[in-house]
C-alpha cells in the first residue's frame, strides 16, 4: 500500500486487494513472546510457511524496533483517492487482529472516486489455511464486478442471507 501512496504509477492504480494487513502495527507482543530468545541468544528465530516452504529467519530486538516504527496512518491522507480496495481477513486471526481490517475500512470508505469492501472469512486464520477457495473466488468476484461500476463501500455480499 505504501508503494500506490508514494510511487506516481500508483495513482493509476485501479483496484487493490488488502489480505490480513496489519494497521496497528505495535499492538504484537512481540517481547511477551519472544523475549527469552532475545535474552539468551539476543536473536528469536522466526519459523514461518511462506509459499507452502519452510523459512526461518533471525529476528533481532532492533528488527522490531524498526517495523514498530512504520507508520500506517498515510493510508488515510495519501493513499490514492481513485483505487478501488478489497479488504479481507480472517475472523480467527491471532496475528494480525480482525479490527485492523475495520480501521482500513474506515479509512479507505467514503471517498468520492472509489470504493472500500470488506469481507471477513468466518473461523479463518491468518493464512486462510482451509478456506482459500473463499478467498480466491471473492477476489475473482469483486474484480469481475470492477467494470461495470457496481461495486460500493460496504461489506462484500451485503443482503446476501449466509447458509447458516
Amino acid at each position: 500500500m505504501r508503494w500506490l501512496a508514494t510511487a506516481p504509477e500508483g495513482q493509476n492504480v485501479s483496484g487493490c486487494v488488502n489480505v490480513s494487513a496489519r494497521y496497528r502495527i505495535k499492538l504484537h507482543p512481540y517481547y511477551d513472546l519472544w523475549g527469552e530468545d532475545f535474552k539468551k541468544a539476543g536473536i528469536f528465530r522466526w519459523r514461518a510457511r511462506v509459499a507452502g516452504k519452510q523459512v526461518v529467519r533471525g529476528i533481532t530486538p532492533e528488527d522490531i524496533q524498526d517495523f514498530e516504527k512504520v507508520d500506517t496512518s498515510f493510508v488515510w491522507t495519501k493513499f490514492p483517492t481513485k483505487t478501488d480496495v478489497l479488504t479481507i481477513h480472517g475472523l480467527a486471526d491471532v496475528i494480525v487482529p480482525p479490527l485492523d481490517a475495520m480501521i482500513y475500512a474506515r479509512a479507505f470508505s467514503n471517498r468520492s472516486a472509489a470504493t472500500h469492501t470488506l469481507h471477513y472469512v468466518e473461523k479463518a486464520d491468518h493464512n486462510f489455511i482451509g478456506h482459500h477457495d473463499e478467498v480466491v473466488n471473492t477476489i475473482l468476484a469483486w474484480w469481475s464486478a470492477k467494470p461495470n461500476g457496481s461495486l460500493k463501500d460496504g461489506v462484500w455480499l451485503a443482503g446476501v442471507k449466509p447458509k447458516l
